[in-house]
């Protein structure tokens, strides 16, 4: 008897889960994070160049999967599992999305899905627009209501089968604006963000730029004067947190990027109007109402500095916010692990509630130091 209680005391696994683009980075912490996840079973693993090696020849951290063969990226390859979770380069998860069950749950860490206007797909990225699919930023505040709970995007999200990830970089500059965006305490236009930036979010492919000679002990921007892809997300997001409210946008940004010598993480700077009607002295209100009870959008107490060292490995983002009274802006700073809740993070964080599982399973606030 004693052996079938335990036997019926094990808990069933829920969900089969593919990763396409196992082999780069962010299909590596996609799966790191799943391996700690207790309702899946990881299922197909494939990648490109590195189909037919072993896992553990390219992500030899990830112990217990290394004997896994990575396959080809193929819908046929990637069919009859409950998840898919599509780790490739913009422009390749359009069409093998299509060509999977519509009944499969498919969450995209690259960008095809995540702008809603085709025009900005065409200035920014360029082809057709593949389409636009539920975000998956669960704590953007979807416009503000007066009392009672803010409406965010994670009501939007139960069980929905298509869900695009946001960019790592819009992630810290959107979650530090929204609630300023969205109660109205900030102004949409001439924003200003610089961002440092871990070399890990431009991805493993090997090029001169990313060479250990070429980053260390150097910082250096790219993608400067309004090229960023970034930019038209960012911009989306704040008018989806300033619903509602009349005459906020448009809204413009001058986005910043730069490559500094660390694997991970992203600290963003970024300087804001107050608008007319702000409460200087409530400033932070806004934040605190909107982040009170999310388990990884983290307002941290007043004069406590956000560091990316506090969120490596950690599904958070850190956030704190100042007067600057001599320039008459705000501005608030954000840190984050750009390969957690920059990407593999986020996506696990918006599947569970595809899924109907609570929102924090398999995800850790918790970092690693030092």
């Amino acid at each position: 008897m004693h052996g079938v209680a335990s036997a019926c005391m094990i808990m069933r696994v829920s969900f089969r889960v593919a990763v396409a683009g196992a082999s780069g980075y962010a299909g590596g912490e996609v799966l790191r994070l799943l391996l700690a996840h207790p309702e899946v079973e990881i299922g197909t693993l494939s990648a490109h160049g590195s189909a037919g090696e072993r896992l553990g020849e390219v992500h030899p951290h990830l112990a217990p999967l290394a004997d896994r063969v990575l396959m080809p990226t193929t819908a046929p390859a990637l069919a009859d599992h409950d998840v898919v979770v599509l780790a490739l380069p913009h422009g390749v998860s359009g069409p093998l999305a299509a060509a999977l069950d519509p009944q499969t749950l498919i969450v995209d860490c690259g960008a095809d899905h995540r702008l809603e206007r085709a025009a900005d797909w065409a200035a920014f990225y360029g082809g057709e627009h593949p389409g636009t699919w539920t975000y998956g930023m669960p704590e953007l505040p979807r416009g503000w209501a007066a009392a009672g709970p803010l409406p965010k995007q994670r009501d939007l999200l139960a069980g929905r089968k298509r869900i695009a990830v946001p960019g790592c970089n819009v992630t810290a500059v959107t979650l530090a604006l929204a609630p300023g965006i969205a109660a109205g305490v900030l102004s949409a236009k001439d924003l200003v963000a610089v961002l440092a930036n871990g070399v890990s979010g431009a991805g493993r492919a090997p090029r001169p730029h990313l060479l250990a000679s070429e980053i260390l002990a150097g910082a250096k921007p790219y993608a400067v004067g309004g090229n960023h892809r970034h930019i038209p997300e960012i911009l989306q997001n704040l008018r989806t947190a300033a619903a509602g409210r009349a005459g906020a946008l448009p809204g413009t940004i001058s986005f910043t990027p730069t490559l500094v010598p660390m694997a991970r993480g992203i600290l963003a700077t970024i300087a804001a109007l107050p608008t007319p009607d702000a409460d200087l002295d409530s400033l932070r209100e806004p934040w605190e109402r909107a982040y009170r009870n999310e388990p990884f959008a983290i307002l941290l107490p007043p004069g406590v500095w956000p560091a990316t060292k506090a969120t490596l490995g950690a599904n958070t983002v850190q956030m704190q916010l100042a007067y600057d009274a001599g320039a008459g802006r705000v501005v608030v700073i954000a840190a984050l692990d750009n390969l957690v809740k920059g990407t593999a993070g986020a996506a696990i964080q918006s599947m569970n509630l595809a899924l109907g599982l609570p929102e924090t399973t398999g995800l850790s606030p918790v970092g690693v130091a030092p």
